[in-house]
């Protein structure tokens, strides 16, 4: 168990999970619950079977809300879009490992570009598979649920995954954050937080509830004594 008390521990909530019909006032309702981070899911319906967002509404949401855009891009040939979406306003933008044999050369244009670089691992893919990305990267997503579609439930395996990764950076001496996507709840998040895990993306957590703001304000509640 990590037991660092300085630790930032970053709510992220996904639009994924929100009603588009009103998507300006539940990001006000999550700004103002004290999230830290807007996570934007980006698929193409070829890397995962889902369809989603791109670089315009990125842009907008980038020159709508004061959270930073962090772009999970879940799509073919990534290094092909990833420096655009940084171009569009997203100050994270994270990359498969799994869609991306070029990786040092997309994690190292995204930054020279201006955002953060991340790599994400899905479900299945061993952590041993971005040991030789790592100092490259500013964070490392884990999938806690198989990309593609939100509202899935939580991999409770994800918990050694994140432990194992955290050894990892440490014992290489690296400044980089852990993410955590897929099923987090009030019920599991003290854990993921407790293995190691920074920043929680929460989708159907916060937007599924009547009350976005409140989801966003229990869940960050929940992690106090990792701050």
């Amino acid at each position: 168990m990590i037991v660092n008390r300085d630790r930032n521990i970053e709510i992220a909530p996904s639009i994924l999970s929100a009603d588009f019909s009103c998507l300006g006032d539940q990001i006000q309702a999550v700004e103002r619950g004290g999230a830290a981070v807007l996570h934007v899911d980006v698929m193409d319906g070829h890397f995962v079977p889902n369809i989603t967002v791109g670089l315009p509404v990125v842009k907008s949401l980038s020159g709508f809300t004061r959270l930073p855009i962090d772009a999970h891009l879940m799509i073919s040939e990534p290094d092909r879009y990833a420096t655009q979406f940084v171009s569009a306003g997203a100050k994270m933008v994270s990359v498969h490992v799994e869609a991306d044999p070029h990786l040092h050369r997309t994690l190292t244009s995204i930054k020279a570009a201006g955002a953060q670089a991340g790599v994400v691992l899905n479900p299945s893919t061993p952590v041993t598979a971005v040991e030789e990305a790592l100092q490259f990267a500013d964070y490392v997503l884990v999938m806690s649920v198989n990309p593609g579609f939100g509202g899935q439930k939580f991999i409770p395996q994800s918990i050694d995954k994140v432990k194992r990764l955290r050894r990892m950076i440490e014992e290489r001496q690296l400044n980089v954050r852990i993410e955590i996507d897929g099923g987090i709840d009030l019920t599991n998040i003290e854990t993921v937080v407790a293995a190691g895990a920074e920043i929680i993306v929460a989708g159907s957590a916060i937007f599924g509830t009547p009350d976005a703001e409140t989801a966003v304000k229990e869940l960050r509640n929940a992690t106090v004594q990792w701050v």
